[in-house]
C-alpha cells in the first residue's frame, strides 16, 4: 500500500508517493504550481505516480495556495476517489506545539518543516526554507515550534526588481566570486549574492544572542546549496525536510486518517 503526500507552494508543487510501511519516499514529481489549473497537467502527474499502484484513499498535503489546494482536492477525489486532508486540519496533530499566540498564521510548509526538523535531529534547530519567501524558523529541542523570520524570497527580489526597474534584466541566481562588478550581471549578482548570504548570517547571529542558545542549521529549498561555501557556520543541506515533515504528521494521525 502507498500513501500520496503533498507539498504545494506559490511557486513549485511537490507530489510524493511513500510506501505505507516503512514510509520510504518511493517517487518524487515536482512541477510549476501553475498546472494545477489544467485538469489534463493533473491527470498526467497523478498517472505517473500512481500507475497500478494500490493507493490509500486518504491523501496528507501541506499547502499555502488555498485555491491550488481545493483544484487538487476535487481533482482526487473525482479522478481516484482519494480524500484529501491538509495538516492544519484541526483535528490533525501537528506533532510540534506552535508557541506564538495566533496559530493560524503559521503556514503549512512551516508546520511541516518544523515537524520533520524535530523528529531527525532532536536539536535546537533553525530551518531556512529558500521558496518564494525565505523563511527562518525556530523549533527547540523539545519539539516547540517559536516562530521566526521571513524575508523576501531571491527569485522574488529579482522579478520586482526587472519588473519596476526598466533597465534592470532577469537574471539567473549564482555565486559571485568577486564583490565589485564589472557590468550590470555581475553587479546584479554580487548584490543579490553577497546581500542574501548578510541576511542569512545575521538573522542567524541576531536568533542566537536574543534566545541565547545555539541551534542546528538546516537549508531547504531551491537555493539550498548556493551559499555552502560561504556560510561562516556549520549547517546541513535537507531538501526534503518538509516533505519528511508531513510523513511524520501523517504517522502521528493514522488513525484519524484512517476513520
Amino acid at each position: 500500500m502507498n500513501i500520496i503526500i503533498g507539498d504545494i507552494g506559490n511557486t513549485i508543487t511537490k507530489i510524493c508517493l511513500v510506501e505505507s510501511k516503512n514510509y520510504k519516499i518511493k517517487k518524487i514529481v515536482f512541477f510549476n504550481s501553475n498546472k494545477i489549473y489544467s485538469k489534463k497537467n493533473l491527470t498526467s502527474i497523478f498517472k505517473k505516480i500512481i500507475k497500478n499502484k494500490k493507493i490509500y484513499k486518504i491523501a496528507l498535503f501541506s499547502s499555502v495556495v488555498p485555491k491550488y489546494q481545493l483544484l487538487i482536492k476535487s481533482f482526487l477525489k473525482r479522478k481516484f476517489n482519494i480524500s484529501l486532508k491538509e495538516i492544519k486540519d484541526k483535528k490533525i496533530k501537528k506533532i510540534v506545539k506552535i508557541n506564538i499566540k495566533n496559530k493560524n498564521q503559521v503556514g503549512s510548509d512551516r508546520i511541516a518543516n518544523a515537524a520533520g526538523v524535530y523528529k531527525k535531529y532532536k536539536s535546537n534547530s533553525i530551518v531556512i526554507d529558500f521558496g518564494t519567501a525565505t523563511t527562518f524558523d525556530v523549533i527547540n529541542k523539545n519539539g516547540v515550534y517559536n516562530g521566526g523570520v521571513i524575508a523576501p524570497g531571491i527569485n522574488l527580489s529579482i522579478k520586482s526588481l526587472s519588473v519596476a526597474a526598466d533597465q534592470i534584466p532577469l537574471f539567473l541566481m549564482k555565486k559571485q566570486k568577486k564583490t565589485i562588478g564589472k557590468n550590470t550581471i555581475e553587479a546584479l549578482r554580487s548584490g543579490f549574492y553577497w546581500g542574501y548570504l548578510g541576511l542569512i548570517n545575521n538573522i542567524i547571529l541576531m536568533i542566537q544572542r536574543e534566545t541565547k542558545k545555539k541551534y542546528k542549521i538546516i537549508f531547504t529549498g531551491g537555493y539550498a546549496n548556493l551559499f555552502k561555501t560561504s556560510i561562516i557556520r556549520p549547517f546541513t543541506v535537507d531538501r526534503n525536510i518538509t516533505i519528511e515533515g508531513i510523513i511524520e504528521i501523517f504517522k502521528e494521525n493514522k488513525k484519524y486518517l484512517n476513520k
